[in-house]
């Protein structure tokens, strides 16, 4: 049947509903898309969306072709395709099309989230100084103590929105080279060592000791950007003196580990802390996700920062694995690969 062959290299989902509205032909795709049992029976069996059997309608009766588009509620996302419905000559029936939407429905979806959340990041130190501008121009004009007072708040303000711009650019960029493989070697024990050392002020006010536990003999060396890798140990390491240190220790454990095509390094960051509930672990690494929302700004987070660790990892061919219980404490591992 020449219908058939003719469909059978088209690469989308495509099928022929006959004048009696049953399906009269299915290429490979949509075999695979609703199974060969589908073939010879009416159409809604397959097709069930009101507005994609509207179309279908109107073409069988009216010639009239049109595009419809098709939801199919799933587990985890939602299906979205378009379909695109059209006569066929000499009363042979209708040419059913379906194109996949869901990924672009997804990445549009995402898009209108981030822009959301980075409005939302801003709008409130940006209310914060506009007022506080207001008042020193009036009210506060001539009281030196209350002029003193709003313009450290400012100041913190403008940090934090300064902060946030920061992180943007940093995931973007980071996101930009995520399929370029760094090669340089870097020796990570200098790393952990030196991200150390730059954070030991902040160790200090917090009442926190940061201890190295480094694996004797090993090869340390692996292949990656030695600026993005410090990124990635500043951060979870000040997360855990942050969030997790509450006046104890903090351990940086450096073990040899595998992965499926290498050998590899496995460095452990170890908290005291109070640990995190199970239902927030999937989601600590999305875009402006917080567990604690008004504790993370107060101390100064952004909520990307384990969002730009996840994609410097998987630059670097890497893992990034978290376990935490409630009250004992949470681990972020990173698993890096030598060769």
């Amino acid at each position: 049947m020449i219908e058939a062959a003719v469909l059978s290299g088209v690469p989308l989902p495509a099928l022929i509903v006959g004048p009696d509205e049953r399906i009269t032909v299915m290429n490979p795709a949509a075999v695979a898309m609703f199974g060969a049992a589908m073939l010879g029976r009416h159409h809604a069996i397959a097709l069930r969306h009101p507005e994609v059997q509207a179309a279908l309608m109107r073409a069988l009766r009216a010639a009239e072709g049109g595009v419809a588009r098709q939801v199919v509620p799933g587990p985890s996302q939602d299906a979205v395709h378009r379909v695109t419905v059209t006569p066929l000559p000499q009363e042979a029936g209708v040419l059913c099309v379906l194109e996949d939407l869901s990924e672009v429905e997804q990445m549009g979806q995402m898009r209108r989230e981030f822009v959301a959340n980075v409005s939302h990041e801003l709008r409130s130190p940006l209310t914060a100084l506009s007022g506080f501008i207001e008042t020193l121009k009036g009210a506060a004009k001539d009281d030196p103590v209350a002029r003193e007072r709003f313009l450290s708040i400012m100041e913190r303000e403008a940090g934090r929105m300064n902060r946030l711009i920061r992180d943007l650019l940093h995931l973007s960029r980071v996101e930009a080279e995520e399929r370029v493989r760094p090669t340089a070697l870097v020796e990570m024990v200098e790393i952990l060592r030196s991200t150390k050392a730059t954070l030991r002020p902040l160790a200090e006010a917090n009442g926190v000791t940061v201890r190295l536990d480094l694996a004797e003999g090993l090869s340390t060396q692996v292949p990656g950007d030695a600026d993005q890798l410090v990124q990635v140990f500043q951060n979870l390491m000040e997360n855990a003196v942050k969030y997790g240190g509450a006046g104890g220790e903090v351990v940086v454990r450096l073990t040899p580990d595998s992965l499926p095509k290498s050998s590899a390094l496995r460095i452990e960051v170890i908290d005291q802390g109070e640990g995190i509930d199970p239902r927030h672990l999937p989601r600590l690494t999305e875009r402006f996700y917080r567990v604690d929302s008004h504790r993370s700004r107060e101390k100064g987070g952004t909520g990307l920062g384990l969002a730009i660790v996840k994609h410097i990892v998987q630059r670097h061919r890497g893992r990034l694995q978290i376990a935490s219980e409630q009250g004992k404490g949470s681990t972020f591992a990173v698993i890096l690969p030598l060769e």
